[in-house]
């Protein structure tokens, strides 16, 4: 691939841009907003003029609502030898595609796993799918090189590549994004009007719960209206869940120990089908997920803290497999979490200890 032209110039097509620029690709970009094009340019993306001739591969990245009629018109113009987008719903697009009476031949729907709670050009970042997995959906025409020129994309932007069925992925994302997003925002708006005491007992917990609340509820509705059905589908689900849990917290504030007991036996199925469902989550480069020891220690909220950490962590000859930080309530303090391999847990401990760390397992 030498040339690419990118329509649509937000986090996820900004962010394809720098890959492919950053990789010796010639890039165009396109955007319904110039200004945003000139933008992602100045970021180092592509330039804002037009190709002068067909390029090899055109990217859309707009919303949902608007890919079908953005790729009808760019194949109308011969803008690319291949066309795929990037949108995160792959059965729609296609079946507009095919009521347009578009040559699907040369097509690919494609949907990159990564994202941020922030949008737009300034938010993109060439590592953005480093990775991650990047769905192919190609349909029973799209030709091999259109499917060979995606999978390039895919490898230039170091992600990994996902073949799936177009309604069987749009199924998949409504379970994995879509119903989690509204979860998260769900929770996060228990907050809006909750008493400021309680809201400053917040801690790691519903940090990590709420974190994709912040997102941009504008992209969410564009989102979530070109997948309504499969999302209200799991929701369905999690509201049966929910009236379970709902009656089983009721037996438990009953006289009668019967039915605690079997508000307590409500309560421990869902914890435990909970906790079945999260093992089955990938872990590590895609494995199974692996059970790590925590080695807390306090810090304090200055410049250089975390550097010193992960520098003695290195020295003790421990790899720190993730990080958490809860940040003390109040406080210009901090508590960080290492999460290591459970046999490395205990010396890491005793040699942060004994350079001068305070430590909590």
């Amino acid at each position: 691939m030498r040339t690419a032209l990118v329509i649509g110039t937000g986090l996820i097509g900004t962010s394809a841009a720098l890959a492919l620029a950053g990789r010796g690709v010639a890039v165009h970009l396109v955007d319904h907003d110039p200004a945003q094009a000139r933008t992602a340019a100045s970021l180092g993306a592509g330039t804002v003029e037009a190709p002068e001739s067909r390029v090899d591969l055109v990217i859309v990245a707009v919303p949902p609502a608007h890919v079908a009629t953005t790729l009808a018109d760019a194949m109308r113009h011969g803008a690319g030898r291949a066309y795929m987008d990037v949108a995160s719903v792959k059965g729609g697009p296609r079946r507009e595609l095919e009521a347009l009476g578009c040559d699907l031949t040369p097509y690919i729907g494609t949907h990159p796993m990564a994202g941020k709670e922030s949008s737009g050009p300034l938010s993109g970042t060439a590592d953005l799918f480093e990775g991650r997995p990047w769905v192919l959906t190609p349909t029973r025409d799209t030709d091999t090189e259109v499917l060979n020129l995606a999978l390039e994309l895919v490898a230039l932007c170091r992600a990994v590549p996902v073949v799936m069925d177009a309604d069987a992925h749009d199924r998949a994302v409504a379970l994995v994004s879509h119903t989690p997003q509204l979860i998260s925002s769900m929770v996060a708006a228990r907050l809006e009007d909750a008493d400021e005491t309680a809201v400053r007992l917040c801690g790691q917990g519903i940090r990590d719960v709420t974190r994709i609340a912040a997102s941009d509820p504008r992209m969410w509705i564009e989102i979530l209206s070109a997948n309504p059905g499969p999302v209200a589908d799991v929701l369905a689900g999690v509201a049966l869940d929910l009236d379970e849990t709902v009656r089983a917290l009721r037996s438990l504030q009953s006289a009668d120990e019967d039915k605690r007991q079997r508000g307590a036996q409500g309560i421990e199925d869902v914890l435990r089908r909970g906790n079945a469902g999260r093992v089955r989550v990938p872990g590590k480069h895609g494995a199974a997920p692996t059970t790590y020891e925590i080695v807390a220690v306090l810090i304090s909220d200055q410049p250089g803290e975390l550097a010193r950490i992960f520098a003695d962590a290195g020295r003790a000859g421990v790899n720190i497999e993730d990080v958490r930080i809860e940040h003390a309530t109040g406080q210009q303090a901090g508590l960080v979490q290492l999460m290591v391999e459970p046999q490395a847990a205990p010396s890491l401990g005793a040699f942060l200890r004994e350079r001068g760390w305070s430590t909590r397992q």
